[in-house]
């Protein structure tokens, strides 16, 4: 299934373009890492976009808000924030402004991370809000119970991840291959748009393979490819079994 977003890249006197995110999908979430920081995190956008165009999957960035406008500036790979907060343009110090990142140059983002829990009625408004300006939101989910509600808010993608394998270097996909399998299935049963990203652990071909083979439709991932010595090899490496 394809998923029209718009893209918000300056390209000759600045115009807008359409282009399409396609499953399998590739969401790199690059944390607070200092290998996914400032300057490296352009390269790391960079090498998301050369695996993009080499292998025709689509590679999207999860930077962090102070690299947002610049990755937009010098890449041409769909942007996500990791979090934007239930708010209005106002009073709120410290606080992600939805408004503000559009002109950033997002194209959504990451909700209810596990490093950052958000209220059901919260990722809602959010979620509302993303769909309300044709972006394209990724509700993160740490069991089948929570992914089956969230699938209830009409996102994009619900992103199944058990807190305790993030970072683990095990995948779900093979550790506990049940949540992924019954995340599936249950949440095709409300609402067969949303898709499934499989979360936690996910740094191989292996991998991931195994993740598309139970039923997902892409990945999350991060400290296994930023970590890595060679990112970009580690991501065509990610990609080779599909």
């Amino acid at each position: 299934m394809d998923y029209v977003i718009i893209l918000y890249h300056k390209i000759l006197n600045e115009e807008l373009t359409l282009s399409k995110i396609t499953t399998p999908t590739v969401i790199l979430n690059f944390k607070t890492y200092l290998e996914s920081s400032g300057e490296n995190a352009l390269k790391l956008a960079k090498a998301l976009e050369n695996v993009a165009n080499e292998s025709g999957i689509t590679m999207v960035a999860a930077p962090q808000t102070a690299d947002i406008f610049r990755i937009n500036d010098e890449t041409n790979i769909p942007i996500l924030a990791q979090h934007i907060d239930p708010i209005s343009p106002g009073g709120h110090t410290g606080s992600n402004l939805l408004e503000c990142l559009m002109e950033s140059g997002i194209n959504g983002t990451l909700l209810n991370h596990s490093e950052i829990r958000m209220k059901l009625a919260d990722i809602g408004y959010i979620v509302k809000k993303i769909r309300d300006n044709d972006l394209f939101s990724v509700v993160c989910t740490n069991n089948i119970e929570t992914s089956v509600a969230a699938a209830t808010l009409n996102p994009n993608f619900v992103a199944v991840e058990p807190p305790e394998l993030i970072g683990s270097g095990i995948p779900v996909s093979q550790a506990e291959p049940e949540i992924v399998e019954g995340t599936v299935a249950k949440v095709k049963k409300i609402n067969k748009n949303v898709e499934i990203l499989c979360g936690a652990g996910i740094s191989t071909g292996e991998d991931m393979k195994a993740a598309m083979d139970l039923g997902a439709s892409g990945v999350l991932l991060a400290s296994g490819i930023i970590l890595a010595k060679d990112p970009q090899s580690a991501l065509l490496d990610l990609v080779s079994k599909i």
